[in-house]
């Protein structure tokens, strides 16, 4: 008998347990796609009733669930420490506050059936809002990398990544400075340099912002956070340029410009690749360092 392709399920959560039978019913709603599935939950120190919440899931043996806890470390070190809980042959993430879409894992399993994964991290989905509407824009080609994606072909709003375990395996998300944060595009970058991103232009997981999340609370999180941001964008700058558009380049210079100064860093233009981009640093630093230091009342 063939073995079935199982499909791993992370979630980290904080305080959210009121999200998470949304989620759950998502996944059960799910379970007659041919995968196997596996949910993968790190509690990051919750004190609400997330723990009753979730045995109460176990109890039901619908699905096979590895709930896990932790001290409060953010979200990044929870995904990073259920990483070797895994047993499945992909892995997607997916927030406490999103859901699947009802036949989300009948089109992973679908896409995974009919591409060869050789030069390939995974496969880049929709997402969509709780309204219907796409978030963001759709993919222009059935190839690319999440940089080229976000910097050369313009794309917008968060996408659903489906990864082959054995390679995510080899990555995490860098932490700087003991920060609780890193933007999950600094390990995606690295996933680029070695492999692409399948293209689909159809819908895994569907969410809306939440008050308390990261995105709705930005300057919180440039503040709370500015190492991990600033090593992002310095590693951005160390990339070719040749395709990035203009507001994409000064997008990562003035962000480079705001990082440095909150670390209060030394500028290293050897760290610059490009030569152009050098030069537009030393024009916008001046005034990118005044305007950062009142970045909470301009951003």
């Amino acid at each position: 008998m063939e073995k079935k392709m199982k499909l791993s399920i992370l979630t980290a959560t904080y305080n959210r347990g009121s999200f998470l039978e949304r989620l759950y019913n998502s996944i059960v709603q799910n379970l007659n796609s041919g995968l196997e599935v596996e949910w993968l939950i790190m509690d990051d120190g919750s004190v609400d009733e997330t723990t009753k919440i979730v045995q109460q899931f176990i109890d039901q043996e619908k699905v096979e669930i590895k709930y896990k806890k932790q001290e409060n470390q953010g979200k990044m070190a929870a995904i990073n420490n259920l990483m070797q809980y895994v047993t499945g042959d992909l892995i997607v993430d997916c927030d406490s506050d999103d859901y699947f879409a009802s036949d989300a894992f009948k089109i992973i399993k679908e896409q995974f059936e009919k591409t060869d994964n050789q030069e390939l991290y995974g496969i880049c989905f929709l997402k969509q809002n709780e309204n219907g509407n796409i978030d963001g824009t759709e993919f222009k080609n059935e190839t690319s990398t999440m940089f080229d994606l976000y910097f050369k072909e313009c794309a917008t709003g968060e996408k659903g990544l489906v990864f082959y375990a054995d390679i995510r395996k080899k990555y995490k998300h860098e932490l700087e400075h003991n920060e609780k944060f890193a933007t999950e595009a600094r390990m995606y970058h690295k996933m680029d340099e070695n492999y692409k991103l399948k293209c689909v232009n159809e819908t895994i997981t569907i969410g809306d912002y939440q008050e308390d999340g990261y995105t709705s609370n930005i300057v919180k999180t440039f503040t709370s956070s500015p190492y991990g941001y600033f090593k992002y964008f310095e590693e951005i700058l160390q990339k070719d340029f040749k395709g990035v558009t203009w507001n994409k380049r000064l997008y990562a210079i003035k962000h480079y410009i705001l990082f440095l100064t909150l670390t209060k860093e030394k500028l290293n233009l050897k760290q610059v690749k490009n030569l152009f981009n050098k030069m537009l640093i030393l024009i916008l630093l001046v005034p990118g360092k005044i305007k950062s230091k009142n970045f909470k009342n301009t951003y």
